[in-house]
């Protein structure tokens, strides 16, 4: 398994470990190159970022930035992608709000942006047993979607965050839309 991080908002990253969410969202960041973003890995580690104005993008009641400020990262869960997929369809984009937290301007930005359309992953998010600490480093930092992370701890256990048949229902949905 490829030791690779998805560098997502911290409140997402949590609403993924509770099974409140559970695509991704993306269009890309500054730094993802002429390509533009893609979701060019099949697993990886959810990398929380941190930052306040994430809190009033959110549809979480009572949300809070937990962690962030120790200079450690706290990896709490790893994800496999399941299906990906361009929209470029508004209706399409807000059929997904089931899915997700973002707040409904927050999608809408993401999508106007450049060019209409967005890349959507439905992914199967597994908490890691026990959660895997790192050190801040420069090179986690930027507008990038994805980083390179070390070898994660040997014994760390993947436990999923839903059910199969709780994930399958999710899946049938998702696949509706």
């Amino acid at each position: 398994m490829e030791s690779v991080g998805f560098k997502e908002w911290a409140l997402v990253c949590e609403a993924l470990g509770r099974g409140e969410q559970t695509v991704l969202l993306r269009k890309g960041g500054i730094a993802e190159g002429r390509e533009g973003f893609g979701f060019r890995h099949r697993e990886f580690f959810l990398f929380p970022t941190f930052f306040h104005e994430q809190i009033a993008k959110v549809r979480t009641p009572n949300a809070e930035i937990a962690a962030g400020t120790d200079g450690k990262i706290h990896v709490r869960c790893f994800a496999k992608l399941e299906v990906q997929k361009e929209i470029t369809s508004w209706a399409t984009a807000m059929a997904l709000e089931p899915f997700h937290i973002l707040q409904e301007s927050v999608v809408r930005e993401r999508f106007e942006y450049k060019q209409a359309g967005l890349q959507v992953a439905l992914v199967r998010v597994f908490r890691l047993r026990p959660e895997w600490v790192l050190e801040d480093r420069p090179a986690y930092g930027g507008c990038r979607s994805w980083v390179n992370l070390p070898e994660y701890p040997a014994g760390t256990r993947f436990e999923p965050v839903l059910s199969d048949e709780e994930h399958s229902k999710i899946a049938d949905k998702f696949r509706v839309i």
